[in-house]
């Protein structure tokens, strides 16, 4: 029943469009077009209230320039100047805005992330389900999802497998963050902001400008942000969960020809925070800001990335070869309490480097005015060396830990564009990866090998040039990995998703009204959960029982999810925007004697960790212009979240968290380049836990009855600020 209603939700919206398509008979506006391989200007941002008409915003989801509206993909575009307005900090912030995308995290160094309930990922050694890249470069973990979102002009979040066109293969969909690009031109600007309630403050800036006109130009952005966060360690003193972020970055672009185009980029970034800064709690509605544990969990992260980008315009065969080379590094030193608890029992450490190299070559050909091609290669390498200590202060005994591992993906994908006139258009894809694994944990060896094949197809009907629906179909996989010693799997496969969606988009009254429905199941097989307990292989010598238990990572099971989507912006005059996005969601695990055939135990409930049944956003922009240039602007909005589960070990006691509505509001004033004003994020303030995981983990890995409890990482809570932004 839930099924069908959701489909009948789906169905109702797309019959609507037409009408609203149909209510008008003016053409489209055109698209920001520009000569094959040149970007569109990367200054336009989708600023609410000033933002073009959204048939008109430009997107790469495909790996070339598209016009939002004409893209039968479900994406959504957040632009820079929205990123600024809503104090949108760090990657995982966009997911407030974005339908299906739910990000949560515990630690700085890792998030729960999924989309439409595919994907999801805890440890930051397991690949991500849903892809990160900067610039259409893939990012190896989802430590990337707290790297600060510097001189950005748009976040672009695309749902669904989509491998046959990003180099790294894609499981629940794609996170990418497009820069902004240098300029002919000089142009500059300073943003900052400063807020009550932790401490919190934020500034950055960039430049840009020719260094020779036409042939050589640069552009450098800077950033540091820092939040002390709203819980107090009343033992160890000091905030338990605050986050530092300082950013540099710089790209040259390089143009010795029409034909030509090399880009050069380099930057940096310093994450500090918490590390799993968990403390004990009642239960899952239990809001204590203010604990105890005798050593606070904090985490430094430095990220290093390079990158030389090659674009190329083969006229004579109607070509563009783009070829990409880059290099990332991240170094994480983290110290933390073991136990979490004001009992100084387990205290742990760790030190890890990742090293990710990889390669891709694209052809874009267009062999007719009805056919292209899109066809690619991609290589990638990390390599992962971690140590970390493990202290039993009451006994005095520190037991260290080695791992290391190599990771190498050599995958092709291509996909054919086709138009048979008339609107209808189709799209066919397919993509091959061969990925091995080699990993030494505490000198214990394990390998992993798969040959994975992912096609997609894409039908798209234009029934008129404001109104098209679409159906597709793709399969996504994500790559297995390796746990440690003692583990009774010492590797574990990969999972795999088979996606059915149909889909329409519209748009009326001059583009000024946008309205894009989505309905979707998600055949997931093999899905690689959160980590879980289980008994180790290794036997005590004198009982022949476990030692204890491991934690290891594994396939929990199979997956059916299913749902709608839908996203709408109506200008109502030039003055006046509303905009709204909601999705409904049945995830559920059908299947998990995987689960339990590994760690004896029944899989706890039937849900996705984190993942709730529904989450809206819905907003508005007023921009009342007075006396020249000036003008006053107010932007409100609520965003929202149902319940979901907590993380536990025990199917008899699974933990719901309460849905929750956050009201985020800003009023500023503009005059040209300068613009003020003060904002609330959280506005009433509204109390709900980010993370949760019940009593059953901690008892289950045999922590004495005094260190078992409930733990929780509570929400940010209501800050008011100002911010201000200045161009040149």
């Amino acid at each position: 029943m839930r099924r069908r209603s959701l489909f009948a939700l789906s169905t109702a919206l797309a019959l609507v469009m037409p009408a609203l398509a149909q209510a008008q008979t003016a053409e489209p506006q055109d698209a920001q077009t520009t000569d094959r391989g040149t970007p569109a200007d990367p200054q336009v941002d989708l600023e609410a209230g000033t933002d073009p008409a959204a048939s008109d915003i430009v997107v790469t989801a495909r790996r070339r320039e598209e016009r939002l509206q004409d893209v039968p993909i479900a994406v959504t575009a957040i632009s820079g100047d929205a990123i600024k307005q809503q104090q949108l900090v760090v990657v995982r912030d966009v997911a407030a805005y974005t339908p299906g995308l739910n990000i949560n995290s515990d630690s700085v160094g890792r998030a729960f992330v999924s989309i439409r309930g595919v994907g999801t990922t805890l440890i930051d050694t397991v690949q991500p389900g849903v892809g990160i890249f900067i610039d259409g470069i893939y990012q190896p973990n989802t430590t990337y999802l707290n790297s600060p979102l510097v001189d950005v002009a748009r976040v672009e979040v695309l749902r669904g497998p989509q491998g046959t066109l990003f180099g790294n293969n894609t499981l629940g969909g794609a996170i990418n963050v497009v820069t902004r690009q240098p300029t002919n031109d000089w142009q500059g600007r300073i943003d900052g902001a400063l807020a009550t309630g932790d401490n919190y403050a934020s500034v950055s800036g960039s430049i840009s400008g020719p260094i020779v006109d036409d042939v050589l130009q640069f552009r450098i952005g800077a950033a540091y942000h820092r939040e002390d966060g709203f819980q107090r360690n009343l033992l160890a003193g000091g905030d338990q969960n605050p986050l530092e972020t300082q950013s540099i970055n710089g790209t040259l672009r390089f143009v010795p020809a029409s034909w030509a185009r090399f880009t050069l980029n380099g930057g940096y970034d310093r994450v500090f925070g918490g590390s799993t800064p968990y403390f004990h709690v009642n239960g899952p509605r239990d809001y204590t800001l203010d604990n105890s544990t005798n050593q606070r969990s904090l985490a430094t992260i430095d990220y290093y990335a390079a990158n030389l980008k090659g674009e190329f315009d083969v006229d004579s065969i109607a070509t563009t070869i783009t070829a990409i080379a880059a290099y990332n590094q991240s170094d994480t030193v983290s110290a933390g309490d073991g136990d979490y608890s004001a009992l100084d029992f387990f205290r742990v450490t760790s030190d890890r480097t990742l090293k990710t190299r990889t390669g891709e070559l694209r052809f874009d050909t267009k062999w007719s005015d009805r056919f292209s091609t899109l066809i690619g290669a991609f290589y990638g390498r990390s390599t992962t060396d971690a140590v970390s200590t493990t202290t039993v202060v009451p006994a005095n005994l520190t037991v260290p830990a080695t791992a290391t591992a190599k990771n190498e993906n050599i995958a092709g994908f291509a996909t054919g564009f086709l138009n048979f006139g008339d609107g209808l258009d189709l799209a066919v894809g397919i993509r091959y990866d061969h990925q091995t694994l080699s990993a030494s944990t505490a000198g214990l060896p394990a390998a992993y090998k798969a040959n994975e094949w992912q096609p997609r197809a894409t039908l798209t009907k234009r029934w008129t040039p404001d109104f098209m629906t679409y159906a597709s179909v793709a399969r996504g996989v994500r790559g297995g990995g390796q746990n440690g010693p003692g583990a009774p799997n010492l590797t574990y496969r990969g999972d795999s998703v088979w996606t059915y969606e149909v889909g329409s988009k519209a748009s009326a009254l001059d583009g000024r009204l946008t309205a894009n429905v989505a309905a979707f199941y998600n055949d997931y097989k093999n899905f690689i959960g959160a980590n879980a307990l289980a008994p180790s292989t290794i036997l005590n010598p004198a009982t022949g029982q476990p030692v204890g238990f491991v934690a290891i990572n594994l396939n929990s099971g199979d997956v059916e999810s299913y749902g709608a989507e839908a996203e709408l912006s109506f200008s109502i005059s030039k003055l006046w925007r509303v905009y709204a996005n909601a999705t409904l969601l049945h995830s559920r695990v059908t299947d998990a004697r995987q689960f339990q055939a590994v760690t004896g135990y029944a899989y706890p409930g039937d849900r996705i960790l984190f993942v709730p049944d529904a989450n809206y956003s819905v907003g508005t922009n007023l921009r009342l212009p007075f006396h020249g240039d000036q003008a006053i602007v107010l932007d409100t909005n609520v965003v929202a979240k149902g319940a979901r589960t907590g993380g536990s070990l025990d199917a008899a006691s699974v933990p719901i968290l309460s849905p929750y509505y956050l009201v985020n509001a800003s009023l500023g004033w503009q005059a040209g380049p300068l613009e003020v004003a003060a904002f609330a994020t959280n506005l009433l303030n509204e109390k709900y836990v980010e993370t949760y995981l019940d009593a059953s983990l901690l008892r289950r890995a045999g922590l004495p009855a005094p260190l078992v409890s409930n733990l929780a990482i509570q929400s940010p809570r209501r800050r008011i600020g100002i911010r201000g932004t200045i161009r040149f």
